[in-house]
């Protein structure tokens, strides 16, 4: 649901006086630039809003009803694709760049009115550009009314005043992301630190709905200063960042452009009370931004009463609220993507009056959660992002069905508990740990012209960059997942070319993943390729063999060779597409006695050579007693641990089988809790498992290996979660 201001037409007059040209420039963290640049957007939207409605609203609304803005979309292309090349891109498609959110890599792309979703959908299917999105409209998620009551029972409620006696959250800044605050209400004035306005482009924060004001009373107003309310987080400073109009509607570009101005100055906790931030890419390339801060973001649920099928992230925690007797509130909005859930029903909090509200909404869960969080921070300063999200997840008291659900989340935060969690954990100790990474795709074969490359990677921090390496030499990086690359193959020449990721974390611990090699292959109209591959069999070269036997194949060709194949008597028996070329040939189908052995080498063009035969003598016994293979492989589980705990974020599963007939007829399987998760060839197995939507409690991992010859074998692990 979308509602709107409808401001007066005074207002409407003094906006357009201060329309300015817009500028194309990169947005910086300086406010003189990147916040006169975010202000400038939001007046020519506008703009175009009020001039559709006959005068109706000023410029300075957005438009009523509406589910994103108009004039303007939002764009990250590629980490590889440069400012020229996506400026091309922009212009071929009707729309230019008027710059980018400060702290990630998206783009501000003008557009014709009316064209914003046409527009979305032609950038979404340009292999270039990582993701393409309408500016959509945040709604506030709660409302604020009655009269002032003197009983805040979500305080004990969440164990508040327990965890004061070790927190609280002095020390620590919490940005109110919202309408404004207050900052002359008695139970907010001492509590203020410097924001700023993207609505106003201005440092003036005064709030202008009264929503803002409420939220930041609910998370961190004075407490035990014998008038008004207490909070939960007493101790704790409050940055006001206006990123709403007065109707307590905001884009999706002005609440990021919010995140990554609070945590460049030095907000470690921020709360959104707003509904459908969680949806964005935008917002969640600024969540990552602040997580690489070190900073947390909390979001609310929403207040439909319905279920909410937006995709879990792990860059935000998502609250559902409660009211007393601990159950879920009958306007929460509830689905897969909660976190954890707070009381949001009556809760007293400062009004922008000067006096205080009776409160209800996820809007007031959230700041709970997030002044919690504050608790967590004064206490253990050393903590990681990750390290407070887990905190808050283990110890919150488990409602409803036993562990994770859609209402609930991970339960009802605890104050107290994660508090004493906190203090109790072992002392924060220097990040040693690389991180993972591995090219998913290719895997090799033969490329041409623009390749996409898709990269894994995690890291028990968290992973801040990944590069692409070409022949060693780093072209391009990207700091935020998915990764992916978009390559152009005719920068380098044609044939073998090795291809490498790199990630790094915020530690300075680096990982390189296993090279892939593929065989560029890019024909120019000047030079059609009609040279054929030259190939040998380099071993056996004669003799007797028996059993299963490597075949040894030497191949070359002046572009690439694609792939090179085994014939036994003329019939292929086995192929390869990587060099250096080592077939496997199970002897007993072939009979004993003279066989002849070619090998054929294959290029891109479609050229292709047979090798001189070589003529060998199979020797299995006699023919009624063919010697067959019946020894099964070996499969390890090589990590996790069997019986080790695995936490609530990624889990790396590892897995390695050899068999008498080599590792390259094998084909793996694994399978979690009885479901098939993946199936690869050969002797290594690799798998990210996503554990934070798992169930608590015995998991089993199961590893089944396959030769050649039809034998199986099987291991298994249990883990704990």
């Amino acid at each position: 649901m979308h509602s709107q201001v409808f401001p007066t037409r005074s207002a409407r007059g003094s906006v357009a006086g201060r329309l300015q040209p817009l500028q194309r420039a990169a947005m910086t963290a300086v406010p003189s630039q990147s916040l006169r640049f975010a202000m400038v957007i939001l007046m020519a939207v506008v703009a175009f809003a009020w001039s559709m409605s006959a005068g109706a609203q000023s410029a300075t609304g957005l438009a009523h009803g509406a589910a994103f803005a108009r004039g303007h979309i939002l764009v990250a292309p590629k980490s590889d694709v440069s400012d020229a090349d996506a400026e091309a891109i922009f212009a071929a498609s009707g729309g230019h760049t008027i710059g980018k959110l400060n702290g990630t890599t998206v783009h501000v792309v003008n557009v014709p009115p009316g064209n914003e979703q046409a527009m979305v959908k032609r950038l979404q299917n340009n292999p270039k550009i990582k993701f393409a999105e309408v500016d959509g409209v945040v709604q506030a998620a709660g409302t604020a009314n009655d009269t002032y009551y003197s009983s805040e029972w979500h305080l004990p409620d969440v164990g508040a005043p327990t965890a004061w006696n070790y927190s609280t959250g002095k020390g620590v800044v919490i940005a109110i992301l919202d309408t404004g605050v207050d900052g002359s209400h008695p139970d907010l004035a001492t509590q203020m630190v410097p924001g700023w306005n993207f609505y106003a482009n201005s440092s003036n924060t005064a709030d202008t709905n009264g929503h803002g004001t409420a939220v930041a009373g609910t998370a961190a107003a004075a407490t035990n200063n014998s008038i008004g309310v207490a909070s939960v987080a007493g101790g704790a400073k409050i940055m006001p960042v206006v990123i709403a109009n007065p109707s307590a509607y905001a884009y999706w570009s002005t609440v990021a452009q919010g995140i990554t101005w609070a945590a460049d100055h030095g907000a470690r906790v921020e709360n959104l009370s707003y509904v459908g931030a969680s949806a964005s890419s935008t917002i969640q390339s600024a969540a990552s931004y602040l997580r690489s801060k070190g900073g947390v973001l909390y979001v609310a649920a929403g207040n439909t009463g319905a279920i909410d099928n937006t995709t879990p992230t792990n860059l935000m925690m998502v609250v559902s609220a409660l009211q007393q007797g601990d159950t879920l509130a009958s306007f929460s909005t509830y689905g897969s993507f909660v976190d954890i859930s707070a009381p949001g029903n009556n809760i007293i909090s400062t009004a922008w009056t000067g006096g205080y509200w009776n409160c209800w909404g996820t809007s007031f869960a959230t700041p709970i959660v997030a002044a919690t969080a504050a608790l967590i921070l004064s206490a253990r300063p050393d903590f990681t992002a990750n390290q407070v999200d887990s905190t808050l997840e283990s110890t919150a008291k488990d409602l409803g069905a036993p562990g994770l659900d859609i209402y609930y989340g991970y339960g009802e935060v605890n104050a107290a508990g994660a508090v004493e969690a906190a203090i109790a954990a072992p002392k924060t100790v220097a990040d040693t740990t690389p991180p993972t990474v591995s090219i998913a795709s290719p895997t090799g074969g033969t490329v041409s012209g623009s390749v996409t490359i898709s990269v894994n990677a995690s890291d028990n921090v968290g992973v801040a960059k990944v590069s692409l390496a070409v022949n060693g030499t780093v072209i391009a990086a990207d700091s935020t997942a998915p990764y992916q690359f978009t390559w152009n193959s005719t920068s380098v020449p044609n044939g073998s070319v090795k291809l490498a990721a790199i990630a790094s974390d915020a530690a300075g611990n680096t990982a390189t993943s296993a090279v892939v090699t593929v065989n560029v292959s890019n024909v120019t109209t000047s030079s059609v390729d009609t040279t054929p591959p030259t190939v040998s069999i380099a071993s056996p070269t004669g003799g007797t063999v028996s059993g299963t036997v490597t075949v040894s194949v030497n191949a070359s060709d002046n572009v690439g060779v694609t792939q090179v194949s085994l014939m036994v008597n003329g019939a292929i028996v086995a192929s390869g597409n990587t060099a250096p070329y080592g077939l496997a040939w199970n002897t007993t189908t072939a009979g004993n006695g003279t066989v002849s052995l070619t090998a054929k080498a294959y290029d891109a063009a479609g050229n292709s050579t047979v090798s001189a035969p070589v003529s060998v003598n199979v020797s299995n016994g006699t023919s009624a007693a063919v010697a067959a293979d019946t020894t099964p492989p070996v499969v390890k589980i090589t990590s996790p641990a069997n019986g080790s705990v695995i936490g609530t974020r990624n889990v790396s599963i590892t897995a390695s089988a050899t068999d008498n007939s080599g590792a390259a007829g094998i084909t793996q399987k694994l399978y979690i809790d009885g479901g098939l998760r993946t199936t690869v060839t050969g002797g290594s197995l690799g798998y990210t498992w996503n554990v934070k939507k798992v169930a608590s409690g015995t998991h089993t991992i199961k590893v089944t290996a396959t030769d050649a010859a039809g034998n199986v074998a099987s291991t298994q692990i249990q883990v704990t979660r």
